[in-house]
């Protein structure tokens, strides 16, 4: 039985109807306090634009490979006001945005990829030891999971299709998938169980501008950047309270209008949302199981992702991808009330005995999303601006390994990342508006249809498969 965007039960709404329409990650009182706007005028060696997980990752792998390096860190709002503090935490090795993309774009270092997305994951999880950060960080893996019977016949050969590019997948048959997680919607599975973490995604974020600063890292909020130009021995950068002369910067900016307006056609925000429960009681845990405690995504293209969290609640998010036309961005477009609604029903089709349950927070947020999914990368003036965009939903990991990429571009150095094709090569740019908007409603309807259609692609769907473009959450 396909999830439905119709027919919403009254019960449904009611579960929604005292929501806190705030991401849950932000609302709660250990938010750290913001730090001072940048005014007047100052030099730096590097000056990264974006405080999310991409700016601040690579602040800090430039003061540990230099800690003399003079960096400055611009946040136009907040420390995990973004993105970084809107996701469902999910921390996954894979760079290409999961291993379906990368083996469509690039199989050829599709295993190299692999092995270096682990090592990133790695990295992260020592990263966060080491410096002894303080963000429910656990390595549980994630169970991928098929409501449909088509799906189960894919997930059944995952395993090993995957096995030769490095990746150690299990199939688990229905019964097997509803004995870790509980729902009658779930006819089978795929477990992953050392590829991915979760992680308290806000934490995560205030951890890293923490221990940044404790390495003498300058973070500026409510510093929006205005302007990026060329000078003889790097670029000045402007904001609206003063400027920066730097040696290099770094772009870190995710679904945000880029500073370099050429890169700007290959980027367009779509809106993702989510909700979180109040806590389960000992009697609805026992009900759904989920012993394991990893997160779990369904195998449609409108997908839904879940979790628990530390405190015994539920998040449920995904499905909807919603575009506004002009590539609009505001902060009232993160609530979506129809939405919530939608993700409600579904979440009680998925788990019909947690019937009752209510959710305390539901919130939205934009997704820098490319047409090839993943993250890409660039250079403008002379090799002295460097920029890491794309992630498609799928960057609470992958930024590390973003960030590592653009200061290997910056330092001009050749490396195992750099010589990859997929950091060498660009997506294909998405249609200006007008034509715009209703390309990217037909995939989003296209989508819907294959989902409500045993997975049969339509020819528009086949004709972007063919041309590398798509829409994704």
């Amino acid at each position: 039985m396909p999830y439905s965007r119709h027919n919403i039960r009254t019960s449904s709404r009611s579960a929604i109807a005292d929501v806190t329409h705030a991401p849950f990650w932000l609302d709660r009182p250990m938010r750290p306090d913001p730090t001072p706007t940048h005014i007047g005028a100052a030099t730096a060696d590097l000056v990264v634009v974006g405080g999310g997980y991409t700016g601040l990752w690579t602040a800090l792998l430039a003061k540990e490979a230099d800690p003399g390096l003079d960096v400055v860190v611009l946040e136009s709002d907040r420390i995990a006001e973004g993105a970084s503090g809107r996701n469902g935490g999910f921390v996954a090795s894979s760079v290409t945005h999961g291993f379906a993309n990368g083996l469509s774009r690039w199989p050829d270092d599709l295993a190299e990829l692999t092995r270096q997305g682990h090592a990133n994951l790695d990295a992260i999880e020592e990263t966060i030891s080491r410096y002894e950060m303080d963000v429910d960080f656990e390595r549980t893996g994630e169970l991928e999971v098929a409501t449909e019977a088509h799906q189960v016949e894919e997930l059944e050969q995952l395993p090993d299709l995957a096995a030769p590019y490095g990746e150690r997948l299990e199939f688990l048959d229905a019964q097997a998938t509803r004995a870790m997680v509980n729902s009658p919607m779930y006819e089978g599975g795929v477990l992953d169980r050392r590829g991915v973490a979760i992680v308290d995604p806000a934490k995560l974020a205030w951890e890293l501008a923490r221990v940044v600063r404790g390495l003498g890292v300058r973070i500026h909020e409510h510093t929006p950047v205005t302007g990026l130009e060329a000078t003889p021995t790097g670029a000045d950068v402007s904001t609206e309270h003063g400027h920066i002369t730097a040696g290099r910067v770094a772009l870190g900016t995710s679904a945000f209008p880029n500073l370099l307006r050429r890169v700007r056609p290959f980027i367009i925000p779509v809106y993702d949302y989510a909700l979180m429960t109040e806590p389960l009681s000992q009697a609805q845990r026992e009900s759904i199981g989920w012993q394991f405690g990893g997160g779990v995504g369904d195998s449609n293209n409108q997908f839904h992702y879940a979790r628990p969290t530390v405190d015994g609640r539920l998040l449920w998010g995904g499905f909807d991808a919603i575009y506004h036309y002009g590539s609009q961005m505001s902060p009232e477009l993160n609530r979506d009330d129809r939405t919530n609604a939608i993700l409600a029903d579904n979440f009680f089709t998925t788990f019909p005995q947690l019937e009752g349950l209510r959710f305390t927070h539901a919130w939205g947020g934009a997704i820098d999303t490319c047409s090839r999914f993943s993250a890409f990368w660039g250079t403008a003036m002379d090799g002295r601006v460097a920029y890491s965009v794309g992630y498609t939903g799928l960057g609470v990991g992958a930024t590390r390994y973003g960030a590592q990429v653009m200061l290997d571009l910056l330092a001009g150095r050749e490396t195992e990342r750099t010589r990859l094709e997929m950091v060498r090569s660009k997506p294909m740019p998405f249609p200006p508006e007008p034509f715009r908007s209703p390309a990217v409603a037909l995939t989003r309807w296209s989508l819907d249809r294959a989902d409500n259609a045993h997975g049969r692609r339509n020819l528009w769907l086949r004709t972007l498969d063919r041309l590398g473009l798509g829409f994704d959450s």
